[in-house]
Order: C-alpha cells, then structure tokens, then sequence
C-alpha cells in the first residue's frame, strides 16, 4: 500500500509550486500532497527555532495524509530543520539544498557559483558548505534577496519594480564573474525572466526544483516505491494552506496552468 501513498511536499509559501511542477513533469504516475504555509510566510527571515518548530508542523501536516516520503520545498527549513526532521521522523525526508550544489559544481566552467536566496539560507551558509564539499576549487558568491519571496507572493513576477529589485540585488553578483547562479529559494524560479534578463546568457540558472525532482525519482526507483500505473485513474493532486486560500488558487492556476482545489488545514 506504501508504494501507492502521494508524495509529501511542504514550503513556506506558494514557492514549492515549482517543485510540484516538476515532480508533476518526471513523475507523472505520482500523487501529490501540498502543504503551502502561507500564514508564516516568509521563513527566511524568522529564528532557526521558529523554522525548525514550523518545518516539524508541516511534516505532521502531511503525515495525516498517509504520504510515503516529506520532499522539503523551502531552502530555509532544508538549511535549519533537515537535519531535525531526519532524526524525529522515520518517514523518507529530502532536501533541496544538495540537489542544487550538485548540478552547480557539475555546471560551473570557471569555478565562480552565485547563490541567491532568503536571509535564513544565506546565514546558514548551506549552499557555501555543501559546495566545498564537493569541490574546494569553486569560489562562492553569496546574495540574500529578502525581497524576492513577497514579490512572487503578490503575483508581481512581470512588474517593473520586480526587475529593478533584481538589478539592485544582482549587481555585485554579475560583476563578481560567476558562470553559474543557483537561485537557492523555490519561490525564484518564477523570477526566471527578470533573473535571465538581468545576468546575462553568459550565467546558467540552477533551479533546484528540476534538480529536487530528480532526486525523487531516483530513489523512489532505487527503494521500489514508485508508484505503479493500472488502469486509466489520474494521478491525484491535493493542495492545503494555512491561510488566504484565494490568493494562492489564482496564483497556483497561472502557474501550473490547470485549476486546483485548495482546502485550509483542519
């Protein structure tokens, strides 16, 4: 019955929509449960404790629907509480900082990785960590981009303030050199455009929802809990927040481009 279980999937906010996008993308046979916690949004600018108690509520959340593994959609509660959340819980738990820091090593030329995310991310010093442990040559050029996370909780992904806040927090990044940028929060990837258009072609973007998404499949294939297709039922997709269920449903449709039910927690 475990194999047939939806897979968990928890952030912050709507952010995490980038993640059930491409867990929706590589594996389609998969059930989903979201768990947006919109009331505390934004995480990456609260207390490691408060990050760790959210993240350790969320994965209860979650638990409540029967999900085989807790795919962790927030770079704040992957830097503070993934660690936590391993040792309190028996149920499969994966991270997106790890994911990311791989395929930027694997995709830098001249050894100089931007990272952008919250305050939280940053301060942790997640993403310098995880790449000097895999390759100690590559230089790291860190950017907190507090910003970021209200502006795509508002909907504003194509305003004129969005790009100028991009240039502002971008600058020193794109004349540090780097060749690749890892755009360390989930809710960023929505950003692309304004991101794209403010580096340059010269920078690959790292989105670490693609990467996290491959990760999935991966070891749900090697532990045998892929979920096998019979019949013709859907795959089925079920969305929970903690507060203004409105404002995520219509930002949720224009995304993943299909309508979503979105029921609040309890």
């Amino acid at each position: 019955m475990r194999t047939n279980n939806p897979i968990g999937v928890f952030d912050s906010g709507l952010g995490g929509l980038t993640v059930v996008k491409e867990l929706m993308r590589c594996l389609p046979n998969e059930d989903i449960v979201y768990f947006g916690d919109t009331a505390r949004v934004p995480y990456g600018t609260k207390s490691k404790k408060a990050i760790i108690r959210f993240s350790q509520e969320n994965t209860n959340v979650l638990l409540k629907h029967k999900v085989k593994m807790v795919v962790v959609a927030c770079n704040s509660s992957s830097s503070y509480a993934l660690a936590s959340l391993k040792k309190k819980f028996s149920i499969p738990i994966v991270g997106v900082i790890d994911p990311g820091v791989q395929k930027a090593v694997e995709t830098t030329c001249n050894k100089r990785v931007g990272v952008i995310a919250t305050s939280a991310t940053i301060a942790s010093e997640a993403y310098d960590k995880g790449i000097q442990r895999q390759d100690k040559s590559v230089k790291v050029f860190s950017q907190s981009c507090p910003l970021f996370v209200p502006l795509v909780e508002q909907g504003w992904l194509n305003k004129k303030v969005t790009l100028e806040v991009a240039r502002e927090y971008l600058g020193k990044l794109k004349r540090s050199g780097i060749d690749t940028l890892i755009l360390g929060c989930t809710h960023y990837p929505l950003l692309k455009p304004a991101l794209a258009k403010v580096m340059g072609k010269r920078v690959t973007l790292i989105d670490s929802a693609k990467e996290i998404a491959l990760r999935v499949k991966y070891l749900l294939a090697e532990s045998q809990q892929s979920r096998v297709c019979r019949g013709k039922r859907k795959s089925r997709y079920k969305f929970f927040v903690s507060d203004e269920p409105q404002s995520f449903q219509r930002i949720a449709k224009g995304f993943l481009g299909k309508d979503i039910c979105i029921n609040t927690r309890g």
